[in-house]
């Protein structure tokens, strides 16, 4: 009874969060894949490009490199509120810019509760007891800029999995397992960049960004030759603003997701630095493209610099039906007040076939932000605190 509801736990994260349905059981621990904050999670999860707050540590960690002063920000959701399961997800953050190191020191706590079990004998339904079910990860990181228009940003990640606390009758394994990934992050964010045959210059108001995340060795609950890789993932966005004025803020974003993880015919799957190549290939063109997941955001700010401001959101996210065939569309708000901050998000699938019993439908996400002594630099031009 206890290996079985662990394990549809486990199916209904991998099912919520892995970007092809192939892919679904090929990687462990796919908590590491899903959008943390409110503000990423109202703009149809994306943020590679945009990545303007300490919520970029998990986005793209080099858009902390164009920030100054510190932030620390808290989320909170109940995940996957159809199945009425005791699943929430924590997520906290801090940056820091020291001046002396020319860059930013980052951090981040990422907590997916499962629930409380029963624990029962290999031979009888008689509980022996219970236990919690968990996944955390703890993160630090590095962002300096390269120049004034590029910036790098270098995660470290420890993962800690614990879907069981001892074994159970003839098992291997105590159900818990440890190990540790890395993240690398490029970000362009040109002062200015003038179009010719427009003569328009996109400083300011353009940035394209690249991370690679979850690099990492495989990670094992029962012993080494039954390890899973975990979710190392490729992601580029851009970002820009059509709109800015002295009251008014409105950004668009594109984001484009890929799982890089290569299961073989024989069971086996690759190492994480094979898989980053090896992902892409094997396959014909179009279902390559027709695996990578696509989605966009629109966020609209209104407010006096350094006073109060306002934000809505929405976005799409799509997958091919081939390739795991999510399909949501996300809302927010959000408000700024001095140095405090507050976001909200909405998960909503009911517009689609089939869609009202989707197990992200009906998803919120909450976050509250306090950040203070310093101006991004991305901002230049915007109302203060966004």
């Amino acid at each position: 009874m206890k290996n079985l509801k662990i394990g549809i736990l486990t199916f209904l994260i991998l099912a919520s969060v892995c970007s092809t349905t192939k892919a679904q059981g090929e990687a462990a621990v796919p908590f590491l894949l899903i959008a943390p904050d409110s503000r990423g999670g109202g703009i149809g999860e994306t943020g590679a490009g945009l990545a303007d707050n300490s919520s970029a540590i998990f986005w793209n960690p080099a858009g902390i490199a164009f920030l100054t002063g510190q932030e620390f920000s808290f989320t909170h959701s109940n995940w996957l509120p159809q199945f009425k399961l005791d699943l929430f997800y924590d997520y906290a953050t801090y940056r820091n810019y020291i001046e002396d190191i020319n860059g930013s020191i980052t951090g981040s706590v990422t907590y997916m509760n499962y629930g409380e079990f029963v624990r029962t004998g290999p031979d009888s339904p008689d509980p022996l007891g219970t236990f919690r079910s968990f996944d955390m990860a703890a993160t630090v990181g590095y962002a300096t800029k390269l120049s004034d228009d590029w910036g790098l940003g270098l995660n470290f990640r420890l993962i800690h999995s614990r879907l069981s606390d001892q074994p159970t009758g003839q098992e291997q394994g105590t159900g818990t397992a440890t190990t540790v990934s890395f993240d690398v992050g490029f970000m362009y964010r040109p002062a200015s960049l003038v179009i010719p045959f427009l003569d328009y210059d996109l400083g300011n108001r353009f940035s394209v960004g690249l991370n690679l995340s979850n690099l990492g060795p495989k990670i094992s609950y029962i012993d080494r030759a039954q390890a899973d890789p975990i979710p190392s993932n490729f992601r580029l966005g851009i970002a820009y603003r059509p709109l800015i004025d002295e009251f008014n803020s409105l950004t668009v974003t594109l984001d484009f997701s890929k799982l890089l993880v290569k299961k073989n015919a024989d069971g086996s799957s690759d190492e994480f630095y094979e898989a980053i190549f090896t992902s892409w290939g094997g396959r014909p063109f179009n279902e390559v493209l027709a695996d990578v997941v696509t989605s966009m955001g629109v966020e609209y700010w209104y407010g006096t610099p350094g006073d109060f401001l306002f934000a809505l959101r929405s976005g799409f996210f799509y997958e091919d039906p081939n390739y795991g065939n999510r399909k949501f569309i996300t809302m927010g708000a959000g408000i700024r007040y001095d140095i405090y901050g507050f976001d909200f998000s909405y998960i909503s699938t009911s517009v689609f076939k089939d869609g009202e019993n989707h197990p992200l439908s009906d998803t919120l996400r909450f976050t509250i932000l306090v950040g203070w002594g310093g101006v991004p630099e991305s901002t230049r031009g915007l109302p203060r605190g966004i």
